[in-house]
């Protein structure tokens, strides 16, 4: 696929920080039995990264807004676009030394999110979507999966760790949905579920308490790719809201109604 220019920028940056990423991951696993530990050094790549991606776009791109994890929020002269930026998704798993992390970046203009890109460089996987053009994976065209049986279907979820809130609803929603259906995963990276998703690897995934940079890209690649996703409360906007329910069309009122009984 041939991608406009904005997608081709935010290609390139995504290849770009991943170097120095994966370079610092490679250092992690020294740090983790030192004295001094790998959560300081972590916490200084992430925002390493995140100087790299914003250089990288805003060079391309001066008049765009910009919404990072690490840098916060700096409005645009052109105010209906802006990048949103995760240069590091899955720091937990980086910190430990696991494989499963990314770079998250989406474009948003006049409120909707027109491309995204999400790059797992360990594996070698860019996955990315533009309004209209369909959602891929490297060089191939991605679908959401075809299965409509929930007991033939795997959902990934992300859980609330360190005392943060939403323990008591995402054990409720695990009492609902585990017998049902034939696994429920969690791998610790938001974005790259809905990548995976998109792929047709999980007929769905849902969460609570993310932010804007964690979901942006992957919704348009989801969409490209023929999935659905809506606000656990659905007269919410999932952007705004921060939760999700998302699946493969044939399974999403099923996996819905399961997660909302919850409530």
């Amino acid at each position: 696929m041939v991608g406009s220019a904005n997608l081709n920028i935010m290609i390139k940056a995504a290849r770009r920080v991943a170097r120095v990423l994966v370079r610092d991951f490679s250092e992690v696993e020294n740090l983790q039995v030192s004295m001094k530990g790998a959560g300081d050094f972590v916490s200084k790549a992430d925002i390493a990264a995140e100087k790299i991606l914003r250089k990288e776009l805003m060079e391309a791109r001066p008049t765009y807004g910009w919404v990072g994890e690490e840098g916060g929020e700096t409005p645009g002269t052109d105010p209906t676009r802006r990048w949103l930026v995760d240069p590091l998704d899955g720091t937990t798993n980086f910190l430990h030394g696991l494989p499963h992390w990314g770079t998250s970046i989406a474009l948003e203009h006049k409120g909707k999110i027109v491309s995204g890109v999400i790059f797992d460089p360990i594996k070698n996987e860019l996955f990315f979507a533009e309004k209209g053009e369909g959602a891929w994976l490297n060089d191939k065209r991605i679908r959401v999966s075809a299965r409509n049986l929930m007991i033939e279907s795997i959902f990934a979820t992300g859980l609330p760790f360190a005392g943060r809130a939403g323990l008591d609803e995402s054990i409720d929603d695990l009492a609902n949905l585990l017998p049902q259906c034939a696994g429920v995963r969690r791998f610790g990276a938001a974005a790259l579920d809905l990548a995976y998703v998109a792929a047709g690897r999980y007929e769905g995934f849902w969460e609570r308490g993310l932010q804007i940079w964690d979901l942006a890209a992957g919704l348009i690649i989801l969409q490209e790719a023929g999935g659905l996703f809506e606000a656990i409360n659905p007269e919410q906007s999932v952007l705004q809201d921060g939760s999700i329910i998302a699946a493969n069309g044939s399974i999403f009122r099923q996996f819905s109604t399961t997660i909302r009984g919850a409530l």
